[in-house]
């Protein structure tokens, strides 16, 4: 293994060819933002659309603006955006809703068009809010559904005859570990199952072929790695063939076919339309829509390959730096199973994570002892994770991380 030095950090990023992107981002002066795979950044142009939907269109177009700025098209034109970066097609995307709510729905509805089957199957360990609205679900349905969690290495060999529906989180939240999106797809619908993925940690930060591997469902973030603030709706996917026989549960006037119609009975609309529900929250979306589009411009194949090198490197030099003092590597070495993050764990875990921060280099805890580093490619700089290991260094030899304030348990970890 080939000692590291800054200087060859520094020289990764004057030949990055994703570095012009830095300067579309709003980064406070003197920190280093490993947190994207929590919450991205502000896009600097967010701002600007931001007063334009609040003073312009809000403030002067009032509800004209429903035609006039074509805020009934959202959902939508952004979900068709989307579609783009997750390997969908126009019209089988829409944003909509928070992943939970979007979660609920699909579930419910897949469920449904699977009658005789008692199974839904995910991972113990998964994303919290993905068990618990499954489990929401179970008890909702008085037990003619059944949650049951295996072990990711054994999830192949689970999926049977019983199964309706597979929920996976294609890049764990933790650990950043990758399914096979592929292999697991084409063993669930081998038995007849269905799949539905969840790619919050996944969209703008690996490639997503849903149609090439024969994705049922998907739900997604819009705050992560596509930059679209915090609380920002999510979105979800239905494959063109599940769409005219999906029954949602969450029968809402936008998604009607005619809501203006106002007629005392629901009439699904006839494509993606239908998984709406309630009105659209237009001053998010429009945030979301900024995010998506820098997203969008940017070659994925690129991006993956710095975010890639970047989670090399840093795992070099955790294994170069930190080996003496207790951390121990999460994540996957194998880079075909890593998403675009590195978790490091600590039995200090988290007084090391607020001793960083104060440092103002930003990534963030998991229970019980992870340290999550995300690495997004539009913005993070190679030089970032020299620094980032280096201050790590200097926080465990002078001990910074022993003190009070750092242990102190903060709200949002």
């Amino acid at each position: 293994m080939t000692t590291l030095t800054r200087d060859h950090f520094t020289t990764l990023d004057q030949q990055d060819p994703l570095a012009g992107f830095r300067q579309e981002f709003e980064l406070p002066a003197e920190h280093i933002y490993l947190n994207g795979n929590s919450l991205g950044v502000l896009p600097k142009t967010a701002k600007a659309r931001a007063r334009d939907v609040v003073e312009q269109e809000w403030g002067q177009g009032l509800i004209r603006s429903w035609n006039t700025a074509d805020w009934v098209g959202l959902p939508r034109r952004v979900g068709d955006k989307i579609a783009g970066l997750i390997g969908a097609d126009a019209g089988e995307v829409v944003v909509a809703d928070s992943t939970s709510v979007n979660l609920f729905k699909l579930a419910a509805a897949a469920v449904k068009l699977r009658p005789g089957r008692s199974k839904i199957l995910s991972e113990p360990g998964n994303f919290p809010t993905d068990l618990y609205i499954l489990q929401g679900l179970e008890a909702f349905m008085d037990g003619r559904v059944q949650l049951n969690t295996v072990h990711r290495d054994e999830i192949l060999s689970a999926i049977d005859e019983d199964t309706a529906l597979l929920v996976l989180t294609q890049v764990h939240y933790k650990s950043g570990s990758m399914f096979d999106m592929a292999a697991i797809t084409a063993r669930a619908h081998e038995v007849g199952a269905l799949v539905l993925w969840d790619l919050s940690h996944s969209a703008g930060a690996v490639p997503v072929a849903l149609n090439s591997v024969g994705a049922d469902f998907a739900i997604g973030c819009g705050y992560k790695y596509l930059n679209g603030g915090p609380g920002a709706p999510g979105f979800l996917f239905v494959a063109k063939r599940h769409q005219a026989q999906l029954q949602q549960p969450l029968s809402g006037w936008f998604g009607h076919a005619s809501p203006f119609q106002m007629r005392d009975d629901y009439e699904p609309a006839p494509g993606i339309e239908r998984m709406l529900c309630g009105t659209t929250p237009v001053i998010g979306a429009s945030l979301l829509e900024i995010g998506v589009d820098i997203m969008a411009s940017a070659d994925m194949t690129l991006v993956r390959e710095k975010s890639l090198q970047m989670g090399q490197l840093f795992i070099e030099l955790a294994e170069q730096r930190l080996g003496g003092y207790g951390f121990g590597i999460a994540s996957s070495k194998d880079p075909a199973l890593r998403g675009s993050q590195v978790s490091l764990t600590h039995a200090q875990g988290f007084a090391i994570m607020q001793a960083l921060i104060a440092r103002n280099i930003i990534g963030d805890f998991r229970a019980p002892d992870i340290l999550r580093f995300g690495f997004t490619p539009l913005y993070v700089r190679f030089v970032d994770l020299w620094d980032c290991v280096d201050a790590l260094v200097d926080i465990m030899a002078t001990r910074d991380w022993d003190r009070p304030a750092f242990k102190s348990l903060t709200a949002v970890t």
